[in-house]
């Protein structure tokens, strides 16, 4: 762990600046970490938010910035003004990751940073990421590629540094919960922020609510379906409020990027 961590440090020192596009996840808080440590005010940490981006994940942002020491600029932004984003082909992640790398490289210009990097690391590549390949085309480097590291990787190495999400749960753009071909819409994207912000509320740890049409299924880790189980009169008042007209609860539990298992 030590090695991957140096073999990192030496290759974000070697950029005389850096912007990192900056969820608050773990995985893009290790390399805003570490150019901080190593560049110090010639790293910047850009949040861009949206309405595919939940309040939560921007607090938290907020948070683990304050806490790296690095600064940090929040950036409002809106993918929903791409057709072909809001037709949410297979491939959607790559129109999103498109709009997101030419707003950072405008940025970038603008205050002379020469590079842009991201959070993407090796066990992304063993998902369907259509997104990397926009990040690609727009020259985003992947320090965590580079230094070999793995998603088990991060963690290990978030701990060591001390960083207070090392173990919190992932987090994806709400977009993620509209299967492939149903169109994307505000109204789509807060009922589910609001119904998982409630679960959420009761204490779970980890979270989706897929969006099909007018049923929510829900999807909680293994261990907390009987809990989501004897919450199901309070879930199902929330989830109907918000606009959801029937509530299930999907029995294989949580599991990352299960809208994927049709392809």
């Amino acid at each position: 762990m030590k090695e991957k961590l140096e073999h990192l440090k030496e290759i974000i020192k070697e950029k005389d600046s850096l912007m990192i596009a900056f969820s608050g996840g773990v995985d893009s808080s290790l390399v805003a970490k570490i150019a901080y440590e190593v560049l110090a005010k010639k790293a910047l940490a850009v949040t861009l938010t949206s309405d595919t981006f939940s309040k939560r994940e921007l607090e938290s942002a907020k948070i683990i910035a304050k806490e790296i020491g690095i600064t940090h600029e929040i950036i409002e932004s809106s993918e929903l003004g791409n057709d072909e984003f809001i037709k949410n082909p297979e491939n959607r992640c790559y129109y999103c990751k498109k709009e997101e790398a030419i707003v950072l490289k405008k940025i970038a210009n603008e205050i002379r940073i020469k590079y842009i990097a991201d959070g993407v690391n090796l066990s992304d590549f063993d998902e369907h990421r259509p997104g990397i390949k926009a990040l690609d085309e727009e020259n985003i480097i992947h320090p965590l590629v580079e230094a070999r590291i793995k998603k088990s990787d991060i963690k290990a190495m978030a701990k060591f540094l001390g960083l207070s999400n090392y173990n919190l749960p992932s987090t994806t753009c709400l977009s993620s919960r509209i299967p492939y071909g149903e169109a994307i819409t505000i109204e789509k994207l807060k009922r589910i922020e609001e119904a998982e912000s409630f679960i959420l509320f009761l204490g779970f740890r980890q979270v989706r609510v897929r969006c099909h049409k007018d049923v929510a299924r829900i999807e909680v880790e293994k261990e907390e379906i009987e809990k989501a189980i004897n919450f199901r009169k309070e879930i199902v008042r929330r989830l109907k409020e918000v606009g959801f007209k029937y509530i299930t609860l999907d029995l294989e539990g949580y599991r990352s990027g299960s809208m994927d298992e049709i392809l």
